[in-house]
């Protein structure tokens, strides 16, 4: 018996270094590409901890869970963390970002999330990383989410650390991960005597073992099936064109809003701050979203979701990530939506409403890109 999943080659050390390449081409970045094997919390973690020690001072900005996450590993690793927490359903204020790093000049690392896929919130990467280079610090960025839908800008932005998920708006696997790195990224790094070393937590080890290296060897024991699904999807990716990609995810996110405002749910995140690779919206006073989201989903597999954490009771998501990210997957998700708010009594617009407005605004922001 025969399987086209098994039994595959070795990935040849010369392949792995051409889709480095073109991921660099894809985020038009000099920084130093490498893919760990892992969910991107992985590397997310492993900068974390390879900057983060005693004599640290850092500011984490909190959105969502992961921002939560990073400045607790920031602490675990003996920083000083001086956190600035968002209010619900909105970003951070890039003018609080620059007040407290007027008022702690001993701040050397800022680190936060660019899109928060739980709460839908985005925050504004541009500015904030723009005040943190104006201070001298060391940027660490999460981009898991938001490569693919929104415009990334890392070199621009003077970023020193910044981690892909390429299974959210890429379209690819999640059983590998990206990261990009800075000269001065590795050389704090290098200064911390704590930074993992001989571990999955090691970026360390990849710049000793592969980037430094003669590049004849990969390290560690890669998997094929995972380098070969990235490099399918960041072909995909390039045929379409990035542009492309991320037109589609601005417009089913146009489109869901406005679909679900027609069904009468309010959207979670504000206009102002929602991010475009999924749609969050308040469930109903009195419905709980995970029952709202199962009667969605009883008759057919809909890109409906609840919320994650703390969320989970009180926000539904509409997944519109990737190849998800086109109008029909927005037309199907609202009607089941519609559907389970009739069911619940619960509905106070309509369903022909809801999908009318979503082709219009659909339309609307496709118009608002052509040249």
């Amino acid at each position: 018996m025969t399987n086209t999943l098994l039994d595959l080659q070795p990935i040849p050390p010369a392949r792995l270094q051409r889709l480095e390449a073109a991921i660099a081409s894809l985020l038009q970045t000099r920084l130093d590409v490498v893919l760990p094997q892992g969910e991107a919390v992985l590397p997310l973690e492993a900068a974390v901890r390879g900057v983060g020690r005693i004599g640290v001072v850092a500011l984490n900005l909190t959105t969502g869970p992961y921002g939560a996450a990073i400045g607790r590993w920031l602490r675990e690793a003996g920083a000083t963390v001086i956190g600035i927490e968002a209010e619900p359903r909105k970003a951070v204020e890039p003018e609080e970002v620059e007040r407290t790093l007027r008022a702690h000049p001993e701040i050397s690392v800022v680190s936060f999330v660019h899109v928060e896929a739980a709460s839908g919130v985005r925050n504004d990467a541009a500015a904030i990383a723009g005040l943190a280079r104006e201070s001298g610090a060391l940027i660490m960025l999460d981009v898991v989410a938001s490569v693919g839908a929104h415009e990334v800008r890392l070199d621009d932005w003077g970023i020193d650390i910044a981690v892909i998920g390429p299974q959210k708006a890429l379209a690819g696997p999640s059983g590998i991960s990206i990261a990009a790195v800075s000269g001065r990224a590795w050389q704090t790094m290098r200064d911390n005597p704590g930074a993992p070393r001989g571990s999955v937590l090691s970026l360390l080890d990849w710049k000793d073992q592969w980037v430094d290296s003669d590049k004849s060897t990969i390290p560690g024991t890669p998997s094929p099936l995972e380098i070969l699904a990235l490099e399918a999807a960041v072909e995909r990716v390039l045929a379409e064109g990035l542009q492309s990609v991320q037109r589609r995810h601005r417009a089913s996110a146009t489109a869901s809003r406005a679909g679900a405002r027609a069904l009468g749910l309010a959207p979670f995140a504000s206009d102002a701050d929602a991010a475009v690779v999924a749609t969050t919206l308040a469930a109903p006073p009195g419905i709980d979203a995970r029952s709202l989201v199962e009667r969605a989903r009883a008759d057919r597999p809909v890109a409906v979701s609840s919320g994650f954490g703390e969320l989970a009771g009180t926000v539904v998501r509409i997944d519109h990530t990737g190849q998800r990210a086109r109008l029909s997957v927005v037309l199907e998700a609202l009607e089941a939506l519609g559907t389970a708010l009739s069911a619940s009594s619960q509905m106070r617009g309509s369903i022909p409403a809801a999908l009318g407005a979503a082709e219009q605004a659909w339309s609307a922001e496709e118009a608002r890109s052509l040249p």
